[in-house]
């Protein structure tokens, strides 16, 4: 598809329509609400995106998991109010800490890892929302779906804004979330130039790709001038 994009956007922003759509994606099967406490795990590109959609649409409280440092700062950056780093904490137990005992309204994953959902169920509101938004490969043994699961009643909903029909089918579409975060980052409601980071010259890139996996912090979405 190619979209005419006012020349007041700028190149971060612009190539963070995707990810963009696929966090409002998330925020709307989340239901998110005005005064929620949404957590989001992982914040690379989408979950950045989703940490600044989730303070739009009315969050009282934006928490932000992961475990690269560069990456949770950023995520202050672009609005959460408390960042939690899962390797130095019970994050179940610090997302109740935050919201007076009650858990988090929406909990939106977007780290694909079996860890962080077992964190959001035990961080979650009794009757909360899980929003599985990564495409992870198949967990290892480990997530544990019992009692504390089942007793707090969540429900598990699985995003992506590209499948059609949209849950909201006939007045939402993949066009519309489109068209709905365009509209956003010309506006500068929303932003990705916290997001796109590093960078470099489009000859350096066969030396940066390799740089992805081996130095993972250094990058969120990779950009390139040329």
């Amino acid at each position: 598809q190619c979209r005419q994009i006012s020349p007041e956007l700028s190149s971060a922003s612009a190539v963070c329509l995707d990810p963009a759509d696929f966090a409002l994606g998330a925020i709307r099967d989340g239901h998110v609400r005005l005064g929620d406490a949404v957590v989001v795990f992982g914040t690379g590109a989408i979950g950045l995106m989703a940490v600044q959609l989730a303070k739009l649409a009315g969050a009282s409280l934006v928490i932000a998991v992961e475990p690269l440092p560069n990456r949770l700062a950023i995520a202050g950056r672009v609005g959460a109010d408390l960042m939690l780093d899962p390797a130095g904490c019970d994050v179940g137990l610090e997302i109740k800490k935050a919201t007076a005992g009650r858990g988090a309204d929406v909990a939106i994953d977007y780290s694909g890892a079996w860890q962080a959902l077992q964190a959001a169920l035990r961080g979650l509101a009794y009757g909360g929302t899980v929003v599985a938004g990564a495409f992870p490969p198949a967990h290892e043994a480990g997530l544990d779906l019992g009692a504390e699961a089942h007793l707090n009643l969540p429900s598990i909903v699985f995003s992506r804004s590209c499948s059609a029909p949209n849950r909201d089918h006939p007045r939402w579409d993949e066009r519309r979330i489109l068209d709905v975060c365009l509209a956003l980052l010309e506006a500068g409601t929303i932003s990705g130039d916290e997001v796109v980071t590093p960078v470099v010259k489009f000859e350096d890139l066969p030396e940066e790709y390799p740089r992805i996996v081996t130095e993972p912090d250094e990058y969120v979405k990779l950009g390139a001038t040329y």
